[in-house]
């Protein structure tokens, strides 16, 4: 920087002890008007914009009370660094509450590499205690400008005399040294079980938490779209492994030697920068984590039991299955729905027939509607007849990789067989896994371990699980269905809207999560009984979980002042995914303030699954929200109840954001106005 240039930091950018307002926009907004009065920026609120974009994108909130709002602006005209010491504290979104010290960053558009300097060393010098209690403590402006000038580097460059010796050198070892993080290169995989917006919220910010600390950070993410794998030379490179994955890691051989630090895919949303730094300290010291190992199924267990706690082993294993057996629930039900509107619901019982026995030469009946009515059905059971088998056979597949997925299917096989359906799924598949694990340990010759991923473990593995399924668990599984079955089918009245709302508290707690999966796949697989109950439940779980992204969607186009510029974009876009049965459209939202949007949104789809259940709403189809209109019975109560829910949602969303700020409303409100604009 030349000597000509501003200090990084000076008194008219610091404000001590002040109430700036009860949430971050209106800090942010204060901080870039202080720049902006000391002659640091030249429009306000083009750099509040930039930096409410910027936290939009992933907050910015640390844990201990911290915050680095920071950006890059065409208004900045000096590197600046902006700081509040806040009474009373405001919400950035770090998971252990909100923040009481805030520095707000502001480089010139063209500066990225001092952005990056500035946010990695300011970053570092965040978690040593002492640095945070001497800014909690400092008494003076004077004070903070001296903690602060002697943790960046920036100021002390700057210095004519050694860029002008042939002593330069140790100085840039020393700055290298202190920054020797920053060489640090990780590699992550994101992916939960849909793969449409976790997975992509996670690798955000990880690789903006990358940049915080000064790290490199490249991410594949295995999404619903497919992944793009990451480059050889980029793992051979690396110095450690991130998995954030609520389902099992496609190509996990390709980390073998790396140390890995793994989560589920919410972590890394919640505490990127946790793990960024365990990733740094797993480089160092590869013994404070888990060493990948081969691809060997035996080698891959071992390694697996110490990165994570078995609950979330478990959870993720399950969600594997229902990840990959998603797909042919889409669309074996959309297809089976298409072809009753074509051919009509007694298709159901010809269909077989009529595609075996007839062609377009040769019509049945019906002519060609009911024709292609039987194909579209006859398709779609045949889709469809796969749910249980992939249900199991990934689930084998998460436990035990490759050699997993032969007993896996098969196990699924059986279970169908013998009636146990979705519920046999799950216990053959998790049989089929473990047992394959355990043939996968057995020591053999030299000459026969070639055997054993191929047909070794698949054979002995199968055998295992078949003869368990026939044998022993078949009939008392098939019991338990069919018990879970008939209780359905004499659900009515009270008991049925009491399950409504259940159901509907679930699609809405966590937009695509764990729980939300959960009950989406518990009517998924009501549908393969093909009952009346069964075909509530899915009417009750997708109306219910469209709610989320409407009720948003309707809130911020209301009430748009209580909602960022980011936040009122991804409303528009909200409209559609909720229309859609994209309960993730409403995660943007969430993320930003989960306590009032996510029990807001749990009322509204309570009140929606409850209508469905009370007014005997049905529905054939497993996906398509307001597209598959022809796959519903009583169209009207489905879309009052969405209505419902969705009006509810939103009226207990916008009042939550009115309350949080009424005496903000008088005067820092118009400030915002501006930045949105």
């Amino acid at each position: 920087m030349p000597d000509t240039a501003p200090a990084i930091i000076a008194a008219d950018l610091i404000t001590l002890d002040a109430d700036l307002g009860t949430d971050k926009a209106a800090v942010i907004t204060a901080l870039a008007q202080r720049l902006t009065g000391a002659g640091r920026a030249s429009d306000a609120d083009a750099l509040a914009a930039a930096a409410l974009a910027r936290e939009d994108k992933s907050a910015t909130g640390l844990p201990g009370g911290l915050a680095i709002p920071h950006c890059r602006s065409e208004a900045v005209t000096a590197a600046s660094l902006g700081f509040a010491r806040l009474a009373p504290k405001v919400d950035f979104g770090a998971p252990d509450g909100p923040a009481d010290l805030v520095f707000l960053i502001a480089a010139p558009e063209g500066a990225g590499a001092e952005h990056m300097k500035l946010l990695s060393s300011l970053a570092r010098a965040l978690v040593r205690p002492e640095f945070v209690a001497s800014l909690r403590g400092a008494a003076t402006e004077a004070d903070v400008i001296a903690l602060v000038e002697g943790v960046l580097p920036p100021p002390p460059q700057p210095a004519p005399e050694p860029v002008s010796e042939p002593r330069p050198e140790p100085e840039a070892e020393a700055v290298s040294s202190d920054a020797a993080p920053t060489e640090r290169t990780i590699v992550a995989i994101t992916a939960c079980p849909t793969g449409i917006a976790h997975t992509y919220m996670a690798a955000d910010a990880l690789t903006a938490a990358g940049q915080r600390a000064g790290v490199t950070v490249r991410v594949e993410t295995q999404g619903s779209a497919g992944s793009t794998p990451l480059p050889s030379a980029a793992i051979a490179a690396a110095d450690a492994v991130i998995f954030a994955t609520d389902v099992g890691v496609k190509g996990r051989e390709r980390f073998a030697g790396k140390p890995v630090v793994a989560s589920g895919v919410k972590r890394a949303i919640n505490e990127p920068d946790a793990m960024i730094a365990e990733a740094v300290r797993a480089a160092a010291d590869p013994s404070t984590a888990t060493v990948e190992a081969g691809s060997a199924p035996a080698d891959a267990e071992e390694t697996r039991g110490g990165e994570l706690g078995w609950g979330t082993r478990i959870r993720q294993i399950l969600l594997t299955g229902v990840s990959y057996m998603i797909p042919f629930v889409a669309a074996g039900g959309l297809l089976i729905a298409l072809g009753f509107l074509l051919g009509g619901y007694d298709i159901s019982d010809s269909a077989a027939d009529i595609v075996v026995n007839n062609t377009l030469w040769d019509l049945p009946a019906g002519g060609v509607a009911t024709y292609l009515g039987a194909v579209l059905f006859q398709l779609g059971s045949l889709a469809f007849s796969f749910l249980v088998p992939a249900l199991a056979g990934y689930i084998a597949f998460a436990i035990a990789d490759r050699p997993g997925l032969a007993p896996g299917f098969t196990a699924g096989a059986v279970a169908v067989f013998v009636g146990a359906g979705f519920i046999g799924g799950l216990v053959g598949g998790i049989i089929a896994g473990f047992a394959a694990l355990w043939v996968g340990r057995i020591p053999l010759p030299v000459w026969a371990r070639g055997l054993k991923p191929v047909v070794i473990i698949p054979l002995l593995a199968t055998l295992i699980v078949g003869a368990l399924m026939f044998l022993v668990l078949g009939r008392p599984l098939a019991a338990i269905t069919t018990g879970l079955t008939d209780w359905l089918n004499g659900l009515s009245g009270g008991s049925a809207v009491i399950l409504g709302v259940i159901l509907g508290l679930m699609m809405c707690f966590d937009l695509g999560g764990p729980v939300n999966k959960a009950a989406y796949a518990f009517a998924v697989a009501g549908l393969a009984v093909d009952n009346h109950a069964s075909l509530q439940i899915m009417a009750a779980v997708m109306a219910a979980g469209m709610v989320p992204p409407l009720a948003m969607a309707l809130s911020s186009t209301l009430r748009p002042k209580l909602y960022s510029t980011a936040e009122r974009e991804n409303g528009k876009a909200a409209w559609l995914l909720g229309a859609s049965f994209i309960s993730e459209g409403a995660i943007p939202f969430a993320a930003a303030d989960p306590f009032r949007v996510i029990p807001s949104m749990m009322v509204g789809g309570a009140v929606t699954g409850a209508i469905v259940m009370a007014t005997d709403v049905t529905l054939t189809a497993p996906h398509g929200g307001v597209f598959v209109i022809f796959a519903m019975d009583r169209v009207l109560w489905f879309f009052a109840a969405l209505a419902a829910g969705t009006i509810v949602g939103a009226l207990c969303v916008t009042l939550a954001k009115e309350l949080k700020r009424p005496a903000h409303l008088t005067t820092p409100a118009p400030a915002p106005q501006p930045v949105a604009a």
